[in-house]
């Protein structure tokens, strides 16, 4: 399974032939100018305030102008068509949103989980500011339940039981949120096991979960409790497809 990060820049290089970049930095407004000569695939991210969003293809709505609230940034620059393989992302990047496309809060959420930008919503995959899993995900009061997907194609597989999603809400927030690295570093080896939890103003993100390591790609390490009861659900969820 090739290297992803979920909440951090990503990339696939499609075709490289040769590559020169030149890169004028005026700190206040953060001008660049970059040419190359490489074809490259980005993640949709953005990044300000030292937090890398992805735009969540599969689980968001179009933001309407009555969901933004404050404005928290402005894209400085845009990768696509401008930046190499090699670049490192910078506060006011964005892959693929036009430069000063503004940054908004999305109201109902702390702009450090998800913002709006393009009329998409943006979630925070890396927050080196986040010291536990409620800082990195502002969900508590807000989740609807949990799902088991495939790991194929996404496709639903079956909804943990009520009381087993509040559970595994209470026992995720307050895990210690160590990044994606830690994590990757003792479950880089290991199959997933896909779930998808689901917000009460029906919107949801994908999380993954390697039962060996007990680590969430989010960035945390699972209790024992946490793995027993994903385990118990998705076998029983499994049992109930195949009977």
């Amino acid at each position: 399974m090739k290297r992803m990060r979920l909440a951090s820049l990503a990339l696939i290089i499609v075709a490289a032939t040769s590559c020169g970049s030149v890169e004028n930095r005026e700190e206040s407004s953060q001008s660049r100018t970059e040419t190359c000569k490489e074809i490259v695939e980005w993640v949709d991210f953005l990044m300000i305030n030292n937090v890398k969003y992805s735009y969540n293809y599969d689980g968001t709505k179009e933001v309407t102008e009555e969901q933004l609230g404050e404005k928290v940034g402005e894209v400085s620059y845009m990768l696509n068509e401008h930046a190499c393989s090699g670049h490192v992302s910078k506060n006011g990047d964005a892959a693929y949103l036009p430069v000063g496309t503004e940054i908004y809060a999305l109201k109902g959420y702390k702009p450090e989980f998800r913002v709006a930008a393009g009329n998409k919503i943006y979630q925070a995959g890396d927050n080196p500011n986040a010291a536990t899993m409620k800082d990195l995900l502002d969900i508590d009061g807000k989740v609807d339940k949990v799902s088991l997907v495939s790991g194929m194609d996404g496709s639903l597989l079956g909804d943990f039981s009520a009381e087993a999603s509040s559970a595994f809400i209470r026992e995720l927030l307050p895990l210690p949120y160590e990044g994606f690295d830690a994590i990757y570093e003792k479950t880089k080896h290991e199959s997933g096991i896909f779930l998808r939890i689901h917000l009460k103003d029906g919107t949801s993100f994908r999380m993954v979960y390697y039962a060996k390591g007990n680590g969430f790609t989010a960035g945390a390490f699972g209790t024992d409790r946490l793995q027993e009861l994903i385990l118990s659900e998705r076998q029983r969820i499994k049992s109930a497809v195949a009977g």
